[in-house]
């Protein structure tokens, strides 16, 4: 932001785009997340200490400075020194090289605050400010030094929280949060329209984020979706005193990004008029943008002779420009106000669902049981989706090559931004693509539906559990192949099965993992993950066609307390077969071999743990009774032992011997017979 010579009024200069203000963050440290927006619902209401109309169009003078150059460039500097400042005052005492990103890119982050970031300090939960991701295992010095110098530090205390919740997860996944919230702002731009959505995402990233290799497939998918309303400002190469960096890493980096189809410049970091200039034509580029910016000098010299702190003319200097944001902010509230698809925009903002969403997915449930056929849950899992696409406008897909779904074909904004069902080219950049998800569903305004094989959920559990600790509702469609085994399309070969998975999903907090046993209970476990809105679920599926076992019309979603009364012993019960997915069929097959040997069982269906262990504990016991019981699933026993206590018995592949003429060591689904015999053994 340039200002008038010391001593006058300001003057603030419009952005390339002409465009004021700035906006709020969500910042990304390698490895930790800051929520730095904080919830949407409070953005859709005037802040207590918002300005008024009369207030946003007057620009209050700033104060002299004497320590500041008679040009736009030495006032930026000053204004970055002030940033150094705040940034040593957060890191306390210990000037470690810890601070040294957020120290060289200051002026970076300066120029970007005060000239083209969009939003307002009064209101930082304002829809259509500019959201910005910090990619850096140390940007919350940086963060931290914004907050305080902006206000923003200030509007979290006032609102008895702190909404920069720091978050866990793999490192150089920064960028594919912002694909995801580039995507989100291009589809809802498509659906609600540029007056009501018209903002950008920006990244500030380390030069060991830029290289890492999540970070080159969501480069990828960037280009390949032409997200023009992307940019990436980057450390160049690693910060020595005595140099700049090795050119020749800088022009790799540039070839690496231009190659993903995207617009690139190479900057000095410590040179305002260089990065203002890159900065708008990142604005004015078709295509996502790079700008890799040379950090050099000493920025502890840079910081140096400021003991006392930030200067009060500088620290209103960075409060007003805090507030530049005002006058566009009013004019948003204005259009929003008048505009006929308001209601809408806020319920979909919101997370609300609309009213009717329930009823043709109820009426195919009722319908499924009415006609008891068997079906594979993946193919009950495409019809679902297709239902719930139909009333559910923000409902979007994003599988990848493989996935069992594609972009709904009803009329909603598909993720390209256009209206009809064209998939989107995801195939190869899995990692990227489930941690572009999360950053969709951090946006606000869609639910991400993304579709792969279970055997790649190792590649989803970063994601998964930013998503998780975020609290954001997305929804995974895992699929296993017909015989059990993880893989999906043959992507796991011979000795690994991936039995494992299901143990370690649900080992994630805040994640519901549902295996539903058929295509009811399928449609039971959309409806729950459709509506849960605190958190993502996950619904393994199976490309074997299974018999129905809800075969009664029932109202009531049974999967909703997460494991429930199949069917009642004929008689005091001896034991409790429970069972989730597929296997639910073959522990009511094994319970009619036991009737038949006089030995009374009850079938218990658990499609979702976690729903199950939220539940009373008394109602739990009653559920899976005082006398022997046995878990059976196609997996591992890690988990089951919470159910099952210290007498029960676990049935899975690892306790199945093989066929004889099985090579190697392949592991099968237990069947009726052996847990039949099973529980004879045990009993007897």
């Amino acid at each position: 932001m340039r200002h008038a010579r010391a001593g006058g009024k300001s003057n603030p200069s419009p952005r390339a785009d002409g465009r004021d203000g700035a906006g709020a963050t969500l910042g990304l440290a390698g490895g930790r997340c800051a929520e730095y927006s904080g919830p949407v619902q409070k953005g859709l209401k005037e802040s207590a200490v918002d300005v008024t109309a009369a207030q946003g169009e007057k620009v209050a003078p700033l104060p002299p400075r004497a320590a500041a150059e008679d040009d736009g460039a030495g006032i930026d500097r000053a204004l970055a020194g002030a940033l150094r400042v705040g940034i040593l005052a957060s890191l306390g005492a210990d000037r470690a090289d810890r601070a040294r990103f957020a120290l060289g890119m200051a002026e970076v982050a300066t120029v970007l605050w005060t000239r083209f970031l969009k939003f307002d300090s009064a209101d930082p939960h304002w829809p259509d400010r500019d959201r910005v991701v910090l990619a850096d295992e140390d940007a919350g010095l940086l963060r931290a030094a914004l907050d305080t110098l902006t206000g923003q530090a200030i509007q979290h205390a006032r609102a008895e929280q702190d909404e920069r919740l720091v978050l866990s997860g793999a490192g150089g996944r920064g960028l594919a949060i912002a694909v995801g919230l580039a995507l989100a702002e291009r589809i809802l731009a498509s659906r609600f329209g540029r007056s009501l959505v018209d903002h950008r995402t920006w990244v500030i990233a380390s030069a060991e984020e830029v290289i890492s290799g999540a970070w080159h497939e969501a480069a990828s998918l960037a280009g390949a979706l032409k997200l023009s309303r992307i940019t990436v400002l980057a450390e160049a190469a690693a910060w020595a005193p005595d140099r700049r960096g090795d050119p020749a890493d800088s022009d790799e980096v540039l070839r690496c990004f231009a190659a993903h189809g995207w617009a690139t410049r190479g900057i000095e970091a410590d040179d305002p008029d260089q990065v203002a200039a890159a900065l708008a034509y990142a604005v004015r580029a078709a295509r996502p943008t790079l700008i890799l910016c040379r950090t050099g000098g000493s920025p502890w010299q840079a910081a140096a002779g400021d003991e006392d702190g930030v200067p009060p003319d500088l620290a209103r200097a960075w409060a007003e420009a805090a507030r530049r944001g005002a006058r566009e902010r009013l004019g948003w509230r204005r259009r929003h106000q008048r505009s006929p698809l308001r209601d809408e925009f806020d319920r979909a903002l919101l997370g609300r669902l609309p009213e009717a969403w329930r009823f043709g997915l109820d009426a195919w449930k009722a319908q499924l049981a009415a006609d008891r056929s068997s079906m594979a849950t993946a193919e009950a899992s495409r019809q679902a989706l297709a239902i719930l696409a139909a009333a559910i406008p923000e409902l979007i897909d994003l599988s990848d090559g493989s996935g069992a779904v594609r972009a709904p074909s009803n009329g909603a904004a598909s993720p390209s931004g256009t209206r009809g069902g064209v998939p989107i080219p995801t195939r190869g950049r899995r990692q990227a693509l489930a941690s572009a998800i999360s950053g969709l569903a951090a946006h606000g305004g869609a639910i991400p539906v993304g579709s792969t094989a279970l055997a790649r959920a190792d590649c989803l559990r970063p994601a998964l559990r930013l998503a998780a600790r975020l609290r954001r509702r997305v929804i995974h469609v895992l699929s296993e192949d017909g015989t059990g085994s993880a893989a999906a399309d043959g992507a796991i070969a011979g000795a690994s099965t991936g039995h494992d998975h299901l143990a370690a999903l649900r080992a994630i907090p805040n994640l519901f993992v549902f295996r539903p046993a058929d295509a009811v209970e399928l449609a039971e476990a959309w409806a729950l993950a459709a509506s849960r809105d605190d958190g993502p679920s996950v619904l393994a599926v199976s490309e074997e066609v299974v018999p129905a076992v809800r075969t009664s019309p029932v109202a009531e979603n049974l999967s909703a307390r997460g494991g429930y009364v199949l069917a009642e012993a004929d008689g005091p019960r001896q034991a409790t077969l429970i069972a989730s997915g597929a296997e639910v069929a073959v522990a009511l097959a094994a319970r009619d071999l036991l009737q038949a040997h006089g030995v009374a069982v009850a079938v218990v269906s658990l499609p979702c743990f976690e729903l199950f262990a939220a539940q009373d504990e008394a109602w739990r016991a009653l559920v899976l009774g005082g006398v022997l019981r046995v878990g059976i699933e196609c997996g591992i026993a890690q988990g089951w032992e919470r159910w099952l206590g210290l007498s029960g018995l676990f049935i899975g592949p690892e306790t199945v011997s093989p066929p004889s003429h099985a090579a190697g060591s392949s592991l099968q689904r237990p069947t009726p017979e052996g847990v039949a015999q099973a529980v004879l053994r045990r009993l007897s």
